[in-house]
């Protein structure tokens, strides 16, 4: 924590995202550098592994347990804000929580309980936020490029044409969703309908992925590029074969995963090599960005016009 401390400069304008996945929920608490240059520091990252999700895509609904363990968790999160002096926040929940039958009602008892208004957003706002994370990454870059975020309940795509949006969407595809066997096969089919189509028409994708699990492959991947942030196809389906062949036990073992890294980490995988081999593309690269990061962007949009 001092290290994270560290970079902390009080009366400094301060945006805290937090994202409630199906899998983690994270709080990200950046500072802006300066109000002419939108560039931002991280002083703060925390991810708790609620697992939302192994409720949800097995029942339909959150579990009294979690809900008490959420309320107890947004508690500390709207304490740490206060601590870090944070400006402005936005905190967004996204496939469990869509999915829950008493979602609705467990946003209510979070803002009546801690004050933290959470809002639940679709697929495609989703995907968007984290399109939008990625302009500076891609300004002026040739080609066309498929932004991958694969999350515990839904993965979301937008592809880029020579550095235009062509299109956003989203699947009910997710790692947890698979580990509890909660996927359709029409929505496989969906998915590998338009990537065939997508890439008939933007031949020689290159895939820009995103989320935890693929920044964990990268860094355990043998062969992997540094200087420009990418794996090869290749590479990334050997240490998938080594990995599914293994129990959850073996790979925290091998490879020091955590427990609810070393489930989801294989069904990641399988999606990203699903899009990879349907769109022919050879790397995956991996900038350290995600939905986290996309709401802080949106924070310094809607209250730039006051710091100016």
């Amino acid at each position: 924590m001092e290290e994270e401390l560290s970079g902390y400069r009080e009366g400094s304008v301060t945006y805290a995202a937090i994202d409630i996945g199906s899998n983690a929920v994270r709080l990200l608490i950046k500072q802006l550098e300066s109000p002419e240059m939108p560039h931002f520091s991280k002083v703060l990252l925390l991810r708790v592994p609620l697992r939302l999700g192994f409720d949800v895509f097995s029942s339909g609904r959150i579990s009294e347990k979690k809900e008490k363990n959420m309320i107890r968790l947004m508690k500390a999160y709207r304490n740490l804000m206060k601590i870090y002096g944070v400006t402005d926040y936005r905190a967004c929940a996204t496939s469990a929580m869509r999915d829950a039958e008493n979602g609705p009602a467990i946003i209510k008892s979070v803002e009546k309980k801690t004050g933290i208004s959470i809002e639940i957003i679709d697929g495609q706002e989703e995907a968007r936020m984290i399109y939008n994370n990625h302009i500076e990454y891609m300004k002026g870059r040739k080609g066309n490029f498929m932004y991958v975020d694969v999350g515990g309940g839904s993965t979301e795509i937008n592809l880029l044409a020579d550095g235009e949006l062509v299109c956003s969407r989203s699947y009910n595809i997710g790692t947890v969703r698979i580990l509890n066997e909660a996927v359709s096969e029409s929505e496989w089919k969906r998915l590998g309908k338009d990537m065939e189509d997508l890439s008939l028409s933007y031949p020689g994708i290159n895939i820009i992925g995103s989320g935890g699990n693929i920044n964990k492959l990268f860094k355990l991947v043998r062969g992997r590029d540094s200087r420009y942030s990418r794996m090869s196809v290749a590479s990334l389906q050997e240490l998938y074969d080594k990995l599914k062949d293994m129990t959850v036990e073996e790979r925290m073992e091998e490879y020091a995963l955590k427990p609810d890294r070393a489930d989801v980490i294989v069904p990641a995988g399988k999606i990203f090599l699903t899009i990879a081999s349907i769109t022919g593309a050879s790397y995956i690269y991996v900038p350290v960005i995600g939905l986290a990061d996309g709401i802080i962007d949106g924070l310094y949009s809607r209250n730039r016009q006051n710091l100016e």
